[in-house]
């Protein structure tokens, strides 16, 4: 089979179930490979500003369920995946990336070599510290201001694009898991119902952590699946210009 044909039947077989068998269970190396290549999945500059937390114990399942709106899929779970984005990570990242293009080079710093020890050591502060006082902010805006007067620049200003970037490459990796699951021929639900402010109190997640989603896992149900799978047509979504 083509490995085209095997990821579509990946992606077709991939569904939102709300309701997982009681009597399967899902094996923890099925979860751990799909986190493994989750952790795989594109993010912005290479810095993987996330963390994957990984809820399995029958007691802390239990107690995140009305933390999740009390939804079918996180009660009848066998695993509940935390998805969060780890801005206060961005330092450490920075310099472990630098670090590695450090480490690989040998003799003389070619070009590319010298951009990208430049790419982490300087821009990557300006992209991503963050102040209380917003000053790091009006200094983005000047330099957007400054540049893209009269060419195209990254549009990249204030705390809430720093979050969105964030965001973005963690919703990626949790798409990824998601699939992974599938192939390994079990079900998942992600969930934007819960309280996050006691979510993030009941993990005793780090204080710069925002959940992007919980996944929940498990063998799905017939019951899970509340209707067939319904998309608008495809002249609009897509547009050839």
């Amino acid at each position: 089979m083509k490995k085209s044909e095997v990821f579509k039947e990946i992606v077709e077989h991939r569904r939102s179930n709300r309701h997982f068998s009681e009597d399967i269970e899902v094996p923890d190396e099925s979860v751990l490979s799909a986190l493994t290549l989750a952790q795989l999945s594109p993010n912005s500059s290479n810095m993987q500003l996330w963390g994957f937390y990984w809820i399995k114990s029958k007691d802390l399942l239990e107690q995140m369920t009305p933390l999740c709106m009390g939804q079918s899929a996180a009660r009848t779970a066998k695993h509940l995946i935390v998805f969060v984005t780890r801005q206060g990570l961005w330092k450490e990242r920075a310099e472990w990336n630098y670090n590695n293009i450090k480490t690989a080079i040998q003799g003389e710093p070619t070009k590319l070599n010298k951009r990208g020890l430049s790419y982490y050591k300087k821009l990557m502060p300006i992209i991503y510290r963050h102040d209380p006082f917003g000053f790091n902010t009006l200094f983005r805006k000047g330099i957007v201001f400054y540049k893209g007067f009269k060419k195209s620049f990254m549009r990249f200003e204030s705390h809430a694009d720093q979050r969105v970037m964030l965001h973005k490459s963690c919703a990626l990796a949790a798409q990824t898991f998601m699939l992974a699951m599938a192939s390994e021929g079990f079900d998942t639900c992600p969930m934007e119902g819960f309280d996050a402010k006691r979510v993030k109190k009941h993990l005793n997640l780090p204080k710069d952590a925002e959940i992007t989603m919980i996944v929940a896992v498990g063998k799905g149900t017939e019951k899970g699946i509340h209707s067939e799978r319904m998309r608008v047509p495809l002249e609009e979504v897509i547009f050839i210009r």
